[in-house]
């Protein structure tokens, strides 16, 4: 019961530590890329309900950019239904979260209790080598936080190690954006968005169990402190993971 108590105390709030790309270009497309408005906006949303505090940061700081087709004011309507993220960046209040960020470097594990990053088109060229993020994820993870990543910010599972030098998905079970939607988006705009395909590395990985659901459909698996989601859609769905293993 007194643990109970200590989670609803508002001096004892429970800390997400949301971490977002910053902005790059393709060099597929050519277009300016950023993260996925409903990845970051929607956890932000469950655990704010849940009386969690959310800090927003970058791997590298400064100002945060969506990707354009993220955005529900997006002159193609692709996310014209997202009305939690026309929400959150219709309020002063939060998009002014995306103004300034911190870096990764200026924060210190052990004040949050778990690590939320979203994915969108950059962290394919932003995340995929960032030696720097790669060791933050894994330092975090071996602090004994719980860890979550969805979309396309699940490249750093190709690549990020533990310090036994084992990658972290090693005996895991995870997911991330699947082949199944990177050929349906590639039909879309007609050309190949993406340099690699996610699901298509993971399944060159021994002693990892790389799993997906149907297309654009809500999916995120626990595996432990390790909690990882499909695609835009399942950001809300890995976020309410989190909360479960936060034990609220």
């Amino acid at each position: 019961m007194s643990a109970n108590i200590d989670v609803l105390n508002p001096e004892k709030r429970k800390k997400v530590l949301l971490v977002a790309a910053n902005p790059s270009v393709s060099k597929q497309t050519g277009w300016p890329i950023g993260f996925w408005a409903a990845e970051l906006t929607h956890p932000y949303f469950e655990f704010t309900e849940k009386g969690y505090e959310v800090e927003i940061v970058s791997p590298d700081g400064g100002k945060l950019e969506l990707d354009g087709f993220s955005d529900p004011r997006h002159e193609s309507g692709y996310s014209a239904h997202d009305l939690i993220s026309l929400g959150f960046l219709t309020s002063p209040n939060h998009s002014k979260l995306l103004e300034n960020t911190k870096s990764i470097s200026q924060v210190k594990i052990e004040d949050y209790d778990a690590l939320f990053l979203a994915g969108g088109q950059s962290p394919m060229y932003t995340f995929i080598d960032n030696v720097k993020l790669h060791k933050f994820v894994s330092d975090f993870y071996e602090a004994g936080k719980v860890v979550a990543i969805v979309c396309h910010a699940t490249c750093v599972l190709l690549k990020a190690k533990t310090k036994d030098g084992k990658l972290l998905v090693d005996g895991k079970t995870w997911t991330g954006f699947a082949n199944s939607e990177e050929q349906f988006a590639d039909n879309f705009v007609g050309m190949k968005i993406q340099p690699f395909w996610i699901e298509e590395e993971a399944k060159k990985i021994p002693n990892t169990n790389f799993i997906v659901n149907g297309m654009f459909k809500p999916f995120a698996v626990r595996d432990g402190r390790l909690i990882t989601g499909q695609q835009q859609y399942s950001g809300g769905a890995a976020a309410k993971l989190v909360i479960e293993a936060l034990g609220v």
